[in-house]
């Protein structure tokens, strides 16, 4: 299904010759009509299995595939016993965005209630992803910046996505592999004409300068800034997920923003409770060593996040 989106995007951007402005705003129009298809024919297509196999295809495999392919021999690393939190600490842990600003209101509305009988101020983790795909990724990078957030202590993860995004800043050869990622829609958020081309020529020389111009100097500190990990108590936050047999404090950059198979399929456990998004699950995964809160935001229409204390794990979703 998003392969026909996409070639159709592709279709659309080769054959109109109509000026910058008049593009970008039927691109977005024309993707937010493909969006919405594809979240009316996931759940009608929920029921023949059709999306799950569809999603591996896109993002690998599945905690349950990945389960099946466990190896012979996992791992242990031993975690503290006892409560992962202090007593009335709480973390909220929000899963993959991609671009949908409008569910990311949506869910800290219901965090914002959820919180408002806490007598400390609770940690808000946002597992990285937040652009691409999606059509409002310069919308949501305001509301990760603005001060609707001041009543927690925030933590803004790099998943991927963003580490693309940075990639194409420095070296505009790396805009179409971004766009293979949904960097297109990130361009269109910021205004900027997404280049024709599937391939490196002179169209992305120019997307690349016109956005270095239209991103703002505070979009562009935050993405830079952010880090690939966060431990609070003994939970381990990161995109990706961790290399197995590798303590926490040990793992790299490239595999806590990238890594997928290797670390789905282990089943040993870490120095801490791994929270995690990157891989898209029907619905939120909590076994022994991780819990996965990427619930597909972009073609569920389903934003999740995770809230923690010391011995209790809850979920919040948008469609709940």
């Amino acid at each position: 299904m998003f392969d026909h989106i996409s070639r159709f995007q592709r279709w659309f951007s080769r054959s109109t010759d109509a000026g910058a402005a008049w593009f970008v705003s039927a691109f977005k129009h024309l993707t937010s009509v493909a969006n919405r298809a594809v979240i009316l024919a996931t759940k009608v297509l929920k029921q023949t299995g059709y999306e799950k196999s569809e999603r591996r295809s896109q993002s690998g495999p599945s905690a349950q595939s990945a389960r099946a392919s466990t190896p012979e021999k996992a791992i242990d690393l031993k975690r503290p016993e006892g409560p992962l939190l202090p007593e009335g600490e709480v973390v909220y842990a929000i899963g993959d965005v991609h671009g949908r600003a409008d569910l990311l209101s949506k869910l800290l509305d219901k965090i914002e209630a959820d919180r408002a009988g806490l007598e400390q101020k609770p940690s808000l983790v946002f597992l990285g992803d937040y652009i691409d795909r999606g059509l409002q990724s310069r919308q949501v990078i305001d509301t990760l910046l603005s001060d609707r957030l001041d009543a927690f202590q925030a933590y803004y993860i790099k998943g991927n996505h963003e580490d693309a995004l940075l990639s194409f800043l420095s070296d505009p050869s790396f805009g179409p592999k971004w766009a293979a990622y949904g960097g297109r829609e990130t361009l269109v958020s910021y205004g900027v004409r997404p280049p024709r081309s599937l391939s490196f020529n002179a169209e992305w020389e120019q997307a690349h300068d016109a956005f270095l111009k239209a991103i703002p100097n505070a979009h562009q500190t935050l993405l830079r800034s952010m880090p690939t990990s966060v431990q609070i108590g003994g939970y381990g936050f990161a995109h990706a997920g961790l290399r197995p047999g590798k303590k926490f404090a040990e793992q790299n950059d490239h595999d806590l923003m990238w890594i997928r198979d290797e670390f789905l399929n282990e089943n040993g456990t870490f120095d801490v409770m791994v929270v995690h998004g990157h891989t898209p699950v029907d619905k939120p995964h909590n076994d022994h060593r991780r819990i996965n809160v990427d619930t597909g935001a972009y073609f569920t229409g389903r934003l999740t996040a995770a809230k923690l204390t010391g011995t209790d794990v809850a979920f919040i979703a948008t469609d709940t």
